[in-house]
């Protein structure tokens, strides 16, 4: 019985062994269908980027987020509604199941025990967190003056997307139902980004295409989805489980090579991605 044990544990590990040698599961990087089996190994999509709501407290596991991550292989993740800690362990389950090593900064907002865990004297961290295939540089994180009903803020890295530096802010804005709070937020970060005349802008605004607060915004860059503009918001794919556009890949600088908005049963927010051109 522990012969045949081991023969199976062996050739299990032959099985994983070539998954790892063969990479993606075709030639040109694209993806196969359904979910990726835990040992299977690829690459990294350079000109991938991704945005996603994970939803906290929402009680999804780690592994399934990591999965889902696993099936697209970005060289960007952005993620909102992030606790520290399961951020760290979505990492190591890319690094560990699929051989993808990401470099995490994070945009820590708040400390809430009651959405992160941890104890009342060290309660976790929650806000943004960027993955990055590169490293990333010149990290800031900033907190908005009025957060609304709770804390809110933007992160922004430089990192290499398509092999080319770019500045990459990743943000969430304040909840639905207060949009003079998220005006006030969109012109702080608007003037950052108006600063790089090549930038990926990732998040939840919670506001659909053709609110006032989004001006700013529009002003300065085009959503990923070239059919989804302020007077199309009707034509714009939703990306949350009620039907709203709220999530959004803006491209400042850079051009778009297609997307897709894919339901995932993690979270209340779907998974929002784009391949682009930063040449």
């Amino acid at each position: 019985m522990v012969f045949e044990r081991g023969t199976r544990l062996l050739a299990g590990a032959v099985v994983v062994a070539c998954m790892v040698l063969l990479g993606p599961s075709a030639p040109d990087g694209s993806l196969s269908a359904g979910p990726m089996p835990v040992g299977t190994a690829r690459d990294f999509v350079p000109n991938r980027v991704m945005t996603w709501n994970i939803c906290n407290p929402c009680g999804r596991g780690n592994a399934d987020r990591a999965a889902e991550i696993a099936e697209l292989a970005p060289q960007v993740v952005g993620l909102q509604e992030a606790c520290r800690r399961d951020v760290e362990r979505v990492r190591d389950h890319l690094e560990n199941l699929y051989g993808l090593d990401y470099h995490v900064e994070y945009g820590t907002v708040l400390q809430n025990w009651g959405r992160c865990g941890g104890v009342p004297w060290n309660p976790g961290g929650y806000g943004q967190a960027i993955l990055s295939a590169e490293p990333m540089t010149d990290h800031v994180n900033v907190e908005y003056p009025d957060g609304g009903s709770e804390d809110r803020g933007f992160m922004a890295v430089t990192t290499l997307v398509d092999d080319r530096p770019v500045r990459v802010f990743n943000t969430h804005l304040a909840q639905r139902r207060q949009e003079a709070v998220r005006a006030e937020q969109t012109a702080v970060i608007a003037a950052e980004i108006a600063r790089h005349d090549r930038a990926i802008v990732l998040g939840d605004f919670n506001a659909v295409p053709d609110t006032p607060e989004l001006t700013p915004i529009w002003a300065l860059a085009e959503d990923t989805d070239p059919g989804c503009r302020p007077a199309q918001a009707g034509a714009c794919a939703p990306t949350t489980d009620w039907q709203s556009k709220f999530d959004y890949v803006f491209l400042r600088g850079v051009t778009s090579l297609g997307h897709r908005v894919r339901q995932s049963p993690h979270s209340d927010h779907h998974v929002l991605h784009s391949d682009v051109d930063v040449t």
